[in-house]
Order: C-alpha cells, then sequence, then structure tokens
C-alpha cells in the first residue's frame, strides 16, 4: 500500500503519515494510532511501512549505476540482488545516466529512511558529488571508488590485470600492443591504462597506441581499432577495456580483412557469457561481476547493523580465460 491510501484510509495528509513513519515527536498519539491502524490492516505484503515503524529500517538498499545496458553492470546488480534478498532486503536500482540531478533525487531517499543505505557503481569522478549527499548514511563503492572517500568499496587489481595482460601477449611475440580504453571519468580506464602503459615499460617495448571508445558499445570499439590501424605500423595485438569493445574490434579487424589471431590478437576485460561464443572465442580478463556484487551488500549490512564498523577496502581475484582469439 502507498502512503498516499494509508493517508486516505487514516484520514490524514501524506505529510502526516510521512511524520509517522520518521518518528516525529510532533504527531498527536490518537492520530497516530490511525495511522499504525491504517497500516496493520492494509493488504500490502510484505509491509513494508509496518515494518519500518517497527525497526525504523525499511529494508530496502538503493543501487546507483549509470548504465543499465552495460552487461558488466547488469551481471553485478544480479549479485547485489540475490544477496539482499538472501539477507531479507530488497533493491531500489537507479539508473542514473552519471545525471547528479537524478542521483540527488534518488539520494533523498535516505533522509526519508526509504532505504537504509547505497551501493554505487558510478563513475568514480562523480562520487565526491555524492559524498555530500549521503552524509554519514552507510554506503559501499563497488567496483569504481575513489580511496579519499571514508566508504567501503570492493574491486580488482585493473591495474595488474592490464599489466599482466601486457605481458601474456609479449609473451606470445606481440610486439605493437595497442589498448582500447573508454570514459576517463572511470577509475578503471585510468588505473587499466596506467598498468598498460607499465607493462610496456617493463618489456622494453616502445610501440605504444591507444584509441578511446565515446561509449561502451560493439561500434565504438570498431572505430577504436579503425583509428590504431591508420599508424605508420599497426598494432600486432589488442587489449580492450572492455568485452562489448573487443567485439568491435574483432569486428573492425575482419572487416579490414586481417585475421584473428593471426595478425591482431585481441583481449577483453570483464568475462562477459557471450565472449566464449565468438568467432574466434575471445580471450578476456574476468572478473568476478557477480561476487562483487554480493560482497558489497555483506559490507553494506555490516555497516548498517554496526554503524562504528571499520572501512574495508577489498580487492577480489581476477583470471585470464585464455580462448583462440589471443
Amino acid at each position: 500500500m502507498s502512503i498516499e491510501k494509508v493517508a486516505l484510509l487514516a484520514g490524514v495528509s501524506k505529510a502526516t503519515v510521512s511524520r509517522v513513519l520518521n518518528d516525529h515527536p510532533g504527531v498527536k498519539a490518537d492520530t497516530r494510532d490511525r495511522v499504525l491502524a491504517a497500516i496493520s490492516t492494509s493488504e500490502y505484503q510484505p509491509n513494508l511501512l509496518a515494518r519500518q515503524l517497527r525497526t525504523a529500517q525499511s529494508h530496502m538498499l538503493l543501487v546507483l549505476i549509470s548504465d543499465i545496458t552495460n552487461p558488466f553492470c547488469s551481471r553485478v546488480v544480479q549479485g547485489i540482488e540475490a544477496e539482499a534478498e538472501a539477507q531479507g532486503y530488497h533493491i531500489l536500482l537507479c539508473n542514473s545516466a552519471s545525471q547528479l540531478q537524478r542521483k540527488s533525487a534518488y539520494l533523498g531517499l535516505l533522509t526519508g529512511k526509504v532505504v537504509d543505505g547505497v551501493i554505487s557503481l558510478d563513475a568514480a569522478s562523480t562520487l565526491k558529488e555524492i559524498a555530500g549527499i549521503i552524509g554519514d548514511a552507510p554506503w559501499v563503492q563497488c567496483a569504481e571508488h575513489d580511496p579519499a572517500i571514508a566508504a567501503s568499496s570492493v574491486t580488482i587489481d585493473n591495474r595488474g590485470a592490464a599489466r599482466e595482460t601486457i605481458r601474456y601477449l609479449a609473451g606470445k611475440g606481440r610486439r605493437r600492443i595497442g589498448l582500447v580504453n573508454s570514459d576517463m571519468r572511470y577509475l578503471y580506464s585510468h588505473e587499466r591504462e596506467a598498468g598498460y602503459y607499465e607493462g610496456l615499460e617493463q618489456l622494453a617495448l616502445s610501440w605504444h597506441g591507444v584509441a578511446y571508445a565515446d561509449e561502451i558499445s560493439c561500434e565504438a570499439g570498431s572505430q577504436a581499432l579503425r583509428q590504431l590501424l591508420q599508424q605508420a605500423e599497426p598494432p600486432d595485438a589488442v587489449l580492450a577495456v572492455s568485452d562489448v569493445l573487443a567485439l568491435g574490434v574483432v569486428h573492425a579487424a575482419q572487416e579490414a580483412g586481417l585475421r584473428v589471431p593471426e595478425d591482431v590478437a585481441v583481449v577483453g576485460f570483464d568475462g562477459i557469457p557471450f565472449t566464449r561464443s565468438l568467432n574466434p572465442p575471445l580471450t578476456t580478463i574476468e572478473q568476478p561481476m557477480y561476487q562483487l556484487g554480493a560482497r558489497s551488500v555483506q559490507l553494506l549490512l555490516q555497516r548498517i547493523r554496526r554503524p562504528d564498523s571499520a572501512v574495508v577496502r577489498e580487492v577480489l581475484a581476477w583470471q585470464r580465460i585464455e580462448r583462440a582469439s589471443s
């Protein structure tokens, strides 16, 4: 049952219902009793309003993501939702499209106790903007994080994964290794590019080339490879910072008459399930996407249940799945 229906049933305003929900001291005892009676007699199951009155918790978690169409985000959200439900919670998903106004509107639910805490997958460059809105409320940064913010986080070693991928490709005899990167508002873009250059430097490989995709899409990945192919010496290997971009790289290579992996090896990033069905199947750096989501919920509930608990910076393991594209 909505607040509007509760208000109608109790014969009060929505503002009065809200004050009861927030345990405002200015509500008369008989008015409070009418609102409680309206809630208890409603047919809403589970009765989140009644439970909130009893426990001062909504058992709802807000999840902020920038792009639900990104397969990486979708898989992480699956892990969040499954773990939340196992713990007796539900999630409210905000697909922010990196718009601060939209995020601010959803974060306002913290003040009204509609949600108990926040999990953010949004770009690291936007986290300081929302930190002031979240304040001291329970918060976990998933995948994207800002180390300067006192909130728990769970991620992988993006820099190390990229660095080791360069070493892996060089071990295959590749000497002109390019990088297809993405939106530099994201921490992972910075970290993977840093790892790319570190790998080249450690192996004394002088050739380098970075092309930036303006979105995570197959066409953007194709366009990025076309830029790299314009160099006097084209790359003989490419690391793409997402599997979706890597798919576009493979398509553009084949359109240009290049063989994968004979002429150009391709490695993606994330471990999206479709990568095993490509032609050729894609070598990828697999992130534990589901576990990132589940662990975020566990860390958030730890903070909700023990507000004085220490900030946790957790780094999960990645693995390389080697297939025919490299």
